[in-house]
């Protein structure tokens, strides 16, 4: 197994680990320690990538394994967001529907002995979902950091109300974006489609 695709197998050994700490708030900081995680899943995301392509490490595996990543950390994060109040269930409803869909597509190429590989718009909508699920728990953070004392926050209830509009705001994007990506996916491989059987 070759380095990008080592990563990509570690982004999946980090899930558990940050939906641990972001489901766990007696544990002071639990907001930080999860950003940290996510983020260092979501760069082995850009990190592989970048040397698959330098490098000529692009594998089969890697074209598949890389994506199935990238949903599994990002739907993680939606989950727990539900589960924590953050967000609501037709988000994440959204992001897997899209997901399901791309991925049926990827299969009937594959028994077609095809590899359909990620587009731009793919990867702008796995950017904007990783920005927004950051940006949602680092505001949480703020909020508890506040909690903790370590920070005086003037009106919490304003600042909370004004936060959860930032994030719906963000994962909303990031929804539409969803939306797009998979619309342009479904048209650029409507051959796919039409031949399966």
């Amino acid at each position: 197994m070759n380095m990008p695709n080592k990563l990509t197998v570690l982004r999946l050994i980090l899930v558990p680990f940050y939906v641990f700490f972001l489901l766990m708030p007696s544990i002071p900081h639990h907001y930080i320690i999860a950003i940290l995680l996510f983020g260092a899943a979501a760069y082995t995301d850009h990190l592989d990538g970048k040397l698959a392509r330098k490098y000529n490490m692009i594998t089969d595996f890697g074209k598949f394994a890389d994506p199935l990543a990238d949903k599994i950390m990002i739907l993680a994060a939606l989950a727990c967001f539900i589960q924590v109040g953050l967000t609501n269930a037709i988000v994440l409803i959204i992001i897997i529907s899209r997901e399901f869909i791309v991925t049926s597509i990827r299969l009937v190429a594959s028994s077609q002995g095809k590899v359909v590989a990620a587009n731009n718009w793919g990867k702008a909508k796995t950017i904007s979902q990783i920005a927004a699920v950051l940006v949602v728990m680092l505001l949480q953070y703020i909020l508890e950091l506040h909690s903790l004392k370590c920070i005086t926050l003037g009106n919490v209830a304003a600042c909370t109300y004004w936060f959860d509009i930032a994030g719906d705001i963000l994962l909303w994007i990031s929804v539409i974006l969803t939306l797009l990506s998979g619309t342009i996916y479904v048209i650029q491989n409507f051959d796919f489609i039409k031949s399966a059987k």
